[in-house]
């Protein structure tokens, strides 16, 4: 799943768009950002971040990177197969 601020069409069109084969969220109002502590200081967008979750629903890892976005599925692959980085 993903989540950014970006508003539920815009969202719907970039899923068209990629055909990403997982579920965006919206969250204009940064309230899920700032539950999960990406949420910055004023206007500015949210922190980069990926939250790996496993299926029992525990916390298995967080990945941030604002240069490299590539490193977030990476890394959370990595975690999945309980591999250390």
């Amino acid at each position: 799943m993903g989540i950014s601020t970006d508003p539920a069409d815009r969202q719907k069109e970039f899923d068209r768009q990629n055909t990403l084969g997982f579920k965006l969220l919206s969250d204009p109002d940064k309230k899920v950002a700032s539950l999960l502590g990406a949420k910055r200081r004023g206007p500015f967008p949210n922190q980069r971040a990926t939250y790996i979750i496993g299926q029992d629903r525990t916390l298995l890892g967080i990945v941030k990177s604002e240069t490299n976005m590539f490193v977030h599925a990476e890394k959370a692959i990595e975690t999945l197969r309980g591999k250390k980085s």
